[in-house]
């Protein structure tokens, strides 16, 4: 039996006394301190997140199976999470750092996340979940190496849109109903025009880990004269393909191989410029060999126009899965031969917009996401019946009925197969993650879907990763998802505006024990030790 104890004034906040032990060969030990500190990426002065005053934050290289401890330090004035996106957390949506799986640490106090990263690769990355805090930084590379490590230089490029204005100010503007104005420019790696510099030694074959960590523009990169050779995106090892240019989608990551030239003394712009934006925005650094000096003296490479939905579609649709590639990854019942396994659910999930009052929200299927005074996974392992229930969402879209608030719970059971398909009726791009899963991107097109799409699917070696876009305005894209990972996911628009005025919702995969105080440890993970208790969970004497 653990018992726990509530800090001192402070009403909503408590934490149990042990901590989380976790047996493994191969252990990471983090301390960070998430503060504030005037910088001014694009020359005007703005607060900051940093992480141990860095920013970006500290990049967190792992391996395969390797037990990441993450003590975070909470020195802002507001309750902070950090969520990993892409990496597949197995059965332990404890640690998954999103508001309705986690109680935010408060200020002044700090949390240990303890996971462990299970049969994956690839490039991710981290960033605060809660209060628009993204965009004012926080975020930082994650790598997950194989076993065998192939001896290639590794360069993370993290790439996103960037507002001079402070975080709290964003998300008054938002609360009053106001829109965001366009942002004031691109980042590449926290830095602004011309300062992000990557250091080439000539002949040498890089791999550039590349992840868009912006608040909501797409973006476009590409670098002078070279050739980007894709090969992952996230988690997936991909058919290769050589291109001028790869489109990078609100938190979708890519790694590309860049050989460098035979040459020294020469420098190129690298470039990543917004996509579909009301005007084009340019983020430019430098890439530059020994006994090269000043800027270069060629023009910036060119890129697609930046309305160009095409482009981008065609794109998307000619990435296969490199299913020769030796790597560690997702198995679920056969994921080789996934178009076998049987649809146990078809979801279509539709964006869309309401007004409350003069306020405009989002939803999906008509519900804009209600956050409830406790986190949905506290509430359902404590078994709080009255904090959510099944049924507010519903499987389609309904244009007969009125949009509304709701918490949006999506009842699933452990190893069913999912078919969800993102409808898009408005003319901005849209692109969805989904928490503690790879899925298969099995489909999208132009249009509406219906079930004759179903036969233009790929069912051979359609990719898998964890973000997807919908390319085009009035389009769909679907994805097949093995319900494999119990716990309570997070299932989002990663435009991280639509996501916190409501366009999210959370889908919970329980087994046959319906239980969770009861459920073995071999199924998913137990309660952690050290959790942070909050809302209703306060109030009474839990013990576990």
């Amino acid at each position: 039996m653990r018992s726990f104890k509530c800090i001192a004034g402070i009403l909503f906040l408590c934490i149990f006394t042990t901590s989380f032990k976790a047996n493994a060969d191969d252990s990471h030990h983090y301390e960070w301190i998430v503060s504030l500190s005037d910088r001014a990426p694009l020359g005007v002065n703005k607060q900051v997140i940093v992480i141990n005053d860095q920013f970006p934050g500290p990049l967190l290289n792992a391996t395969t199976n390797d037990v990441v401890n993450i003590n975070i330090h909470n020195n802002l004035s507001d309750p902070f999470l950090m969520t990993w996106n892409g990496v597949q957390l197995r059965r332990n949506s404890w640690q998954d750092g999103v508001e309705g799986t986690n109680c935010p640490i408060q200020p002044g106090f700090n949390w240990t996340y303890s996971f462990q990263i299970k049969d994956q690769i690839g490039s991710f990355f981290y960033y605060p979940s809660l209060l628009l805090q993204k965009s004012a930084g926080g975020y930082g590379a994650i790598r997950v190496n194989n076993r065998d490590v192939i001896p290639i230089p590794d360069i993370d490029v993290l790439i996103g849109d960037w507002y001079n204005a402070d975080y709290q100010d964003l998300r008054t503007s938002l609360d009053n109903g106001k829109s965001l104005p366009s942002p004031d420019g691109i980042l590449i790696n926290g830095l602004g025009p011309n300062q992000a510099v990557l250091d080439l030694e000539p002949g040498v074959t890089y791999r550039l880990r590349i992840s868009n960590v912006g608040l909501k523009a797409s973006l476009n990169f590409r670098i002078y004269g070279h050739i980007l050779r894709l090969v992952e995106t996230e988690g997936s090892y991909i058919v290769e393909q050589y291109l001028d240019s790869l489109d990078i989608h609100v938190g979708q990551s890519y790694s590309v191989l860049v050989t460098a030239k035979n040459t020294s003394g020469e420098s190129y712009y690298m470039v990543a410029s917004s996509r579909f934006t009301d005007t084009e925005l340019f983020g430019v650094g430098i890439v530059r060999y020994p006994d090269s000096a000043g800027d270069p003296d060629g023009p910036l490479p060119l890129g697609p126009f930046f309305r160009d939905y095409q482009f981008s579609l065609d794109q998307a649709r000619s990435m296969r899965w490199n299913l020769s590639a030796g790597a560690a990854r997702p198995n679920p019942q056969g994921s080789y031969h996934y178009g076998s396994i049987n649809v146990s659910r078809t979801l279509v999930l539709e964006n869309g917009v309401m007004f409350d009052g003069n306020k405009e929200v989002f939803t999906i299927n008509g519900v804009s996401f209600l956050q409830p005074d406790t986190p949905l996974k506290l509430a359902d392992y404590f078994q709080i019946s009255d904090v959510f229930k099944p049924g507010v969402i519903s499987d389609r879209p309904n244009p007969d009925n009125p949009p509304v608030f709701g918490t949006s719970v999506i009842y699933a059971n452990d190893q069913e197969f999912f078919h969800i398909v993102f409808q898009n009726p408005s003319e901005y791009l849209q692109s969805w993650h989904l928490d503690g899963y790879n899925f298969f991107v099995v489909g999208m097109d132009v249009g509406t879907w219906d079930e004759s799409k179903n036969a233009t699917y790929n069912m051979i070696d359609a990719v898998s990763r964890s973000t997807v876009q919908v390319v085009y305005p009035f389009s769909w894209t679907a994805i097949l998802v093995k319900l494999d990972n119990r716990g309570m996911w997070n299932l989002r628009s990663q435009d991280a505006v639509n996501s916190y005025l409501g366009q999210q919702l959370y889908i919970r995969v329980e087994g046959t024990e319906t239980d969770p105080s009861k459920v073995s440890a071999r199924d998913e993970a137990p309660i952690p030790e050290n959790a942070i208790l909050c809302g209703r969970t306060v109030y009474h004497d839990y013990v576990l």
